[in-house]
């Protein structure tokens, strides 16, 4: 099967929102991904982010609902491909996505798969958090959205897409999938842009993401749990 062939047969779904300064940057990635299906689903953006899509002839979808789990499930619904790609709007796939995607889903007892994370800054505490990224991922089989998660549609729509949670929603679908399969990390990496380590310090984020997964595991309601979060990056 060739490559194009392949690429046919994925669909990219992309939640968005005010990612204005990133796409300014990087949006000839977007555009030189063609006859590749990408849906870009904006959850209320008050920048520039669907005009500079529009503009550039990539195809927009606009949410009642800005929440990433809703964003994302609704591109699930419009997507054709047979295979759904789930990445977050501030993150660049890796040239081979294509191959590296169609190998893990051809393994045997494989669900699911995803990316290894890099991220757009070169600092050690930076470099720390992608070899510990990498060892998670690899070790428990629980790649984070951020790391580009991909599925065969028909397994998405089975386990009835992402829990619409305003947060935590790749977590709790990657708890999901380990039920019912094996979940495989690809070599290649995506680059995810740096701001969120850059604007709390990488060590608060990465406390802030624990306080977060504890509370998951604890079963506090993710309404309550994304106010903490909230609270948590403004202090």
């Amino acid at each position: 099967m060739d490559f194009q062939t392949l690429l046919n047969k994925i669909s990219i779904i992309i939640p968005v929102f005010n990612e204005e300064d990133f796409l300014k940057q990087n949006i000839s990635f977007f555009t030189s991904l063609e006859n590749t299906e990408i849906i870009f689903v904006d959850g209320g953006s008050q920048d520039e982010t669907t005009n500079i899509l529009e503009r550039h002839n990539l195809r927009v979808v606009l949410s009642p609902v800005a929440c990433r789990s809703y964003q994302m499930n609704l591109g699930a619904k419009l997507a054709r491909g047979d295979i759904l790609l789930f990445l977050h709007g501030d993150t660049l796939l890796p040239n081979n996505y294509g191959q590296a995607i169609i190998d893990i889903l051809s393994q045997k007892c494989v669900v699911a798969g995803a990316f290894n994370l890099k991220i757009d800054q070169h600092l050690p505490l930076i470099n720390f958090v992608c070899m510990m990224v990498k060892v998670r991922s690899h070790l428990f089989s629980l790649p984070y959205g951020d790391q580009g998660i991909f599925m065969k549609k028909e397994i998405f729509e089975t386990l009835g897409g992402f829990p619409e949670m305003p947060i935590m929603e790749d977590f709790a679908l990657i708890k999901q999938l380990q039920k019912i399969g094996k979940i495989k990390i690809a070599d290649a990496a995506v680059v995810t842009s740096a701001r969120r380590w850059q604007k709390l310090g990488v060590v608060k984020t990465t406390l802030i993401n624990q306080i977060i997964i504890v509370g998951y595991y604890l079963r506090i309601d993710p309404h309550r749990l994304v106010k903490i979060y909230r609270q948590l990056k403004n202090t």
